[in-house]
């Protein structure tokens, strides 16, 4: 009988050990749920002050008055608007021939601009 009870007394010891245990580690696991939670306001307070941020900076206003103060930029007006026109027979990109790849393409030795041209662009949804 009395090995008995020796033999349940360390079971119970070990036991009683196995909860000490179990109850340390459960503090630590509250303890680091807390810092990470703490952790995440943190960050959504960051975040949110990080998007007020942006929109702030992104305003139209503040990027026209960066433009004009400190890159010296100044507004397009039509007085300030220069044409630029071509000579006569100087070729442009709408003189080049149209690709025949197509069964709605313009004939070979059509010009862009002409009747042939305008009614191939607009029959393949390019209209001018």
């Amino acid at each position: 009988m009395n090995r008995l009870n020796i033999f349940l007394l360390i079971v119970v010891m070990g036991c009683a050990l196995s909860v000490v245990n179990a109850t340390n580690q459960q503090r630590q696991f509250f303890i680091q749920l807390q810092r990470a939670q703490s952790q995440e306001r943190q960050l959504q307070q960051d975040y949110s002050q990080l998007q007020y941020q942006q929109s702030a900076l992104s305003k139209t206003s503040r990027i026209e008055q960066l433009a004009t103060d400190s890159l010296k930029m100044q507004q397009a007006t039509t007085g300030r608007t220069q044409y630029v026109q071509l000579e006569p027979g100087t070729a442009t990109a709408e003189d080049a021939p149209i690709p025949t790849s197509g069964p709605a393409s313009a004939p070979a030795n059509a010009k862009a601009g002409s009747p042939q041209a305008v009614q191939a662009a607009s029959s393949r949804g390019g209209a001018r």
